[in-house]
């Protein structure tokens, strides 16, 4: 059977491939929605956490023998730290100004990042070997689909949704979202509000490292591996409505699928499918698919 011209097993394995692809834009944009929604910094900075979490992940193994589930586990804790320490000492600095400042400077941080990771490691990528229990492929009959990448559509739906459930259905999420329009209020019930924003922006920065950690078996892992992806999943955050956590997931699956199907029917064009459904959703509605006017 042909679809399109297309035969039907190219076309549904296309499509599965590219709902791996979009399930690294829905975790990495789920992080940036975070931080603008909440507390309304762009933070272009999110590629370089993404890329010091797969490496995390790689030193751990290289250096100390720490295999890759419990890499999953100390990768957000150390980029997470390193999140603190940015928010701390910097970002608290501009949440009452223009968020171009806080753009432009996180554009510098990971401009700074990148370079040091150069400097450290070469251009040239590493190579992080899949976990022994997610070797092998399984056969679907339309494709034989790798293991790993079944497993990274499944995490990846795990911890987006378990994250919108935290932020909007928990009354820690409440109070989150409360903190960020009405600080001197929620202060005064007794919640501590810049530490509640500082672990915001180290949650955020933790779901960036996740993703590294998941992407190391897939790709290769250089210091340029965030900047290559950071400007699609800024798209797919604009798209989705910026501060949006469910748009952000559910856009990022669907571009990514979108993405996969582009390689199928017009392999030219699979490269600027993305921004060409930016430029008409914002031409059409410029606060997003689920943005808010203000």
């Amino acid at each position: 059977m042909d679809i399109f011209g297309i035969p039907l097993q190219s076309f549904l394995g296309q499509l599965l491939l590219g709902l791996v692809n979009g399930s690294f834009y829905a975790m990495l944009s789920l992080g940036l929605a975070v931080i603008f929604g909440l507390l309304g910094i762009v933070n272009f900075a999110h590629g370089a956490l993404y890329m010091i979490g797969a490496y995390v992940a790689w030193l751990g193994l290289e250096k100390f023998g720490i295999n890759y589930w419990f890499a999953l586990l100390l990768a957000p804790l150390v980029v997470g730290a390193l999140g603190v320490v940015i928010e701390r000492l910097l970002l608290q600095r501009l949440y009452r100004i223009d968020p171009i400042y806080g753009l432009l400077l996180t554009f510098g941080l990971a401009l700074i990042a990148e370079g040091i990771f150069r400097d450290q490691f070469g251009v040239s990528g590493q190579s992080y070997a899949v976990p022994e229990a997610l070797q092998g492929a399984t056969n679907l009959g339309f494709m034989v689909l790798p293991n790993y990448r079944a497993w990274v559509v499944l995490a990846s739906l795990l911890v987006c949704f378990g994250t919108w459930f935290l932020i909007e259905r928990t009354r820690l999420g409440a109070y989150l979202r409360a903190g960020t329009e009405n600080p001197s209020l929620v202060q005064a019930f007794g919640v501590n509000v810049p530490v509640m924003v500082m672990l915001t922006y180290a949650a955020g920065a933790g779901l960036a490292a996740i993703a590294g950690v998941l992407a190391a078996p897939v790709i290769q892992i250089t210091p340029l591996m965030g900047s290559n992806l950071i400007i699609v999943v800024f798209a797919v955050v604009v798209i989705g409505g910026m501060g949006s956590i469910l748009g952000s997931i559910l856009t990022g699956l669907m571009l990514g699928i979108v993405e996969g199907l582009t390689k199928v029917f017009y392999p030219e064009a699979s490269n600027i499918v993305v921004f060409v459904i930016m430029a008409i959703v914002l031409m059409i509605r410029p606060t997003g698919l689920f943005g808010k006017e203000k």
